[in-house]
């Protein structure tokens, strides 16, 4: 476990209510496997793992993400892997598989159609089975509720959601995958009617079908297949309680906890530790501790300060791609992961101007990786969720060398 991985490549589609496309996504992922192939200069046959993000319940059938393999092809075979959530946690075990030396080069994939399926009764089974489930409390009506709690702390105002939207909307006129962009005046969003209260249609996130791919490779095949390879520094995730009444909705211990172990790793590495140290540092802290010990060990100290402190401010990160489906998450967001004034946060225009399910957080570390591999940014932080109202989340620094 001695070798630096980097992304070296990242496609996505645009992200658009689809009516040509099925639930096993084969139709977008052929136009993105081809384009990362084309950049990259790699063929099928060079790629060592492939994993997949998808979802069952999204695509209404079991072993869903089987159909979507052909868009890989049968031939040559391949050594391929699948998770049953974000993409983001499938480049998670990519990345893995290439720090332990069983592959040089992986692939990591994922797609949603959303627009197939009433979305937020969908995302209400993601809920406790026995207690939350069988009310279908829908998603939109959960974050509505986390953001009612902010307002009523003082946190923020509905003047700051709507300066969020109008924002990522401003900054989506530069990326042709968005769904939503354009110019619009704060006034004008706060003048629109609710669709759960204190939520307006511009705070969440649009329904859209989309799918995206992220290519990584070890150090000794990264700089012949990129000319700015994106160095992956640290790569942590953890994991909140799935109770809603458990845990303190204004706060994002688990952002703030996978932030700490990024810059962990990334000092070991600083600091002249070998590979093996380093890789330990951001590996085995981030996949192999249970969300008690997330919470407990690095989550507590990070819970009980302010969410700058807990992250130890923004470590020279340029840019951030934060994936926050609701216009009141993106605050909570740069204060659990200690984003100043001074980082560029979703200049892609983030998950409120285009959130394919399972291919948005996937996408989020892709552009924060394009970031970096076009040298607009030094050091580059990409952040994808998972679960209500922000209760997993998962960490990827990256930057040029």
């Amino acid at each position: 476990m001695t070798s630096p991985v980097a992304v070296v490549g990242f496609a996505q589609s645009p992200c658009r209510v689809r009516e040509d496309v099925t639930t096993s996504g084969v139709e977008m992922l052929v136009p993105i496997f081809a384009e990362v192939f084309g950049a990259t200069g790699l063929t099928r046959a060079d790629i060592g793992f492939w994993c997949s993000g998808s979802s069952d319940y999204l695509a209404g059938r079991a072993f869903s993400f089987v159909q979507a393999i052909d868009a890989i092809g049968a031939v040559p075979p391949a050594m391929e892997s699948h998770v049953e959530m974000d993409a983001a946690w499938a480049l998670y075990e990519a990345w893995v598989k290439v720090l332990t030396g069983e592959a040089e080069i992986a692939l990591a994939y994922g797609f949603g159609k959303s627009s197939g399926a009433h979305l937020r009764r969908v995302l209400a089974l993601q809920l406790d089975p026995y207690l939350l489930a069988p009310l279908w409390p829908d998603s939109v009506s959960i974050a509505a509720l986390q953001a009612r709690l902010g307002l009523d702390a003082g946190r923020w105002t509905e003047k700051d959601m709507a300066a969020v939207a109008a924002r990522s909307r401003a900054a989506a006129r530069s990326n042709p995958q968005a769904q939503v962009s354009g110019d619009v005046a704060v006034s004008e969003l706060l003048e629109r009617p609710y669709v759960a209260e204190p939520l307006r249609a511009h705070d969440c996130a649009p329904v859209g079908d989309g799918a995206a791919a992220v290519i990584i490779a070890s150090e000794a095949r990264a700089r012949d297949l990129c000319a700015r390879p994106a160095w992956i520094t640290g790569f942590g995730h953890r994991i909140d309680s799935g109770a809603l009444g458990a845990r303190d909705l204004l706060a994002v211990p688990s952002a703030a906890a996978a932030r700490l172990a990024c810059t962990a790793a990334a000092a070991a590495r600083a600091a002249g530790a070998s590979g093996h140290s380093a890789a330990g540092a951001s590996g085995h802290s981030a996949a192999g501790a249970s969300g008690h010990s997330a919470a407990g060990a690095s989550g507590h100290s990070a819970a009980g300060a302010s969410g700058h402190s807990a992250a130890g401010a923004s470590d020279g990160v340029d840019v951030a791609e934060l994936h926050a489906p609701f216009s009141h998450q993106e605050i909570l967001l740069r204060e659990a992961l200690g984003l100043g004034d001074g980082v560029d946060v979703n200049p892609s225009g983030g998950a409120l101007c285009g959130n394919p399910m399972f291919a948005a957080g996937l996408a989020r570390i892709g552009m924060a990786a394009r970031a970096v591999m076009s040298g607009r940014a030094g050091r580059a932080l990409g952040h994808a969720t998972s679960g209500p109202a922000l209760q997993q989340n998962l960490v990827c620094v990256m930057e040029g060398q």
